[in-house]
Parts: C-alpha cells; structure tokens; sequence
C-alpha cells in the first residue's frame, strides 16, 4: 500500500467534488424527454427522474433513464477505485478508495438534485444513488453485484406491488447504506475512533440525508393519501395493447 498524504494531495479532494458535482448535473430524463419532443418538468410530478419518465413515457424509457442515472452515479466511484485502491491514509490503515467512493457518490447526489445547469432543481437522485451504492459495492467483492441486483429487483417489486415508487426507492438506499455500513463496521472495528473512518459513515449518512430530505413533498403527500401512484402493471399493460 502506499501512503496518502491529505496534507500534500488535499487538491484531490477539490477536484474530485467539482468533477462529480458537473457530472451529477447532467441530466438524463431532461434529455431523453426532450427527444420524445417534451420536457419532464412540464408533464406529470414535474420531477425530472426515472419515476415520472416512467409513468409519462411508459416502464421501458423508464428503465433506460435509469440505467442512465445509475451509471451516473456509479462510473465515477468505479474510477476512484480504481485510481486509489492502493492507498491508504499515511499512519492509518484507511484505504483511501473507501472514502473517495462515497465523497464523489455524495457529490454526482448533490449535483444531480441541485444542478447549476438547471437553476438548481432537478430531479431526487434515487437512480444514481442507487448506482453509486450498487458499483461501490461491487467494488468490495465482484459478486456483490448479483447482490446488488437483487435489493434492485427487491425494490422494483416493492413499488410494482404497493405502487409507492418514493417509498420503495429511499427504502433501496438505505438497504445499501446499511450493507456498506455494516462492511466497513467489520473492516475498521479496531479504528472506528479514527477521523477517516468516522468520516466513511458521515458520507454514507450524508448520501441517505440527501435523497430523503429531497422526497419530503412525496413523504408528506405519502402520509396524506395524496402521492402519486407508480402501476408498473398499468404500464405493462398498456404496452400490451399497443403490440
């Protein structure tokens, strides 16, 4: 392993946040609705992410915007990985890849919910939350990802049977945030009074703050009787027609 010096490379982190955070803004239900020669802001929830596309678009843009999103979310912590899974915090047995996989993750979030390129609304980043989690994951063990598949799938049915699409999407991230706490738990149990690793959970706290706080109008219409409904049988139905 090699030593990372903060006090040498703190630049790194500079970088990496406004990378992500740009990366984050890009905005896939804007550009895929725009194709279709309509805006998702203006349709629906006006919210521009994967739940809306799919109920005014149909579940197969649905699930092509958010495999967009996803990939959003989880190419940029594949490529730290990557880049700092040798490293680790000079007098520390941190590995460095583990906190800058949820640094970026934490800011592709922020940029996808508060994007500069839309006068800071844009949509609640479930999709590429969920795809952070999910490569970040993997990342721990290459057959995580079947894992990760199934808290997808989990979660899919969880919305197709209850029809609460906020509800089954901020239950999947904090299904993930607790697999990867309980991992670095077990991985840093010696050193859990060092910053760093304090630092690992406030991220992956951050991540899930984010993504609820952003849904707080679903949550209380929720609570209301008042959300909007997600029927993926609807959906699929109505594509049966069409055919």
């Amino acid at each position: 392993m090699v030593d990372f010096y903060i006090s040498e490379k703190w630049y790194y982190f500079i970088i990496a946040a406004a990378a992500c955070y740009l990366v984050g803004c890009f905005n896939f239900a804007v550009i895929i609705s725009q194709f279709k020669n309509r805006d998702i802001r203006d349709v629906g929830s006006g919210n521009p992410g994967t739940m809306n596309m799919m109920r005014t678009f149909g579940l197969k843009v649905g699930i092509i915007n958010f495999f967009c999103d996803a990939l959003k979310g989880g190419l940029p912590v594949l490529a730290v990985y990557f880049i700092f899974r040798n490293s680790v915090f000079a007098g520390t047995d941190v590995v460095v890849a583990d906190v800058m996989r949820y640094f970026c993750g934490l800011f592709v979030v922020i940029g996808h919910i508060f994007p500069v390129t839309m006068k800071f609304k844009g949509g609640k980043g479930i999709a590429s939350t969920l795809g952070l989690f999910w490569v970040a994951l993997s990342c721990e063990c290459w057959w995580y990802v079947f894992i990760g598949l199934g808290v997808c799938l989990i979660v899919f049915a969880y919305i197709a049977v209850s029809e609460w699409g906020s509800m089954g999407s901020l239950l999947g991230v904090s299904a993930f945030s607790i697999w990867q706490a309980a991992l670095f738990f077990s991985r840093y149990v010696h050193e859990l009074k060092n910053g760093w690793v304090i630092f690992c959970f406030m991220l992956l706290l951050a991540i899930n703050l984010f993504t609820w706080i952003a849904h707080h109008k679903n949550l209380y219409k929720l609570l209301g009787g008042e959300e909007h409904r997600t029927s993926i049988k609807r959906m699929i139905n109505k594509k049966l027609k069409k055919q």
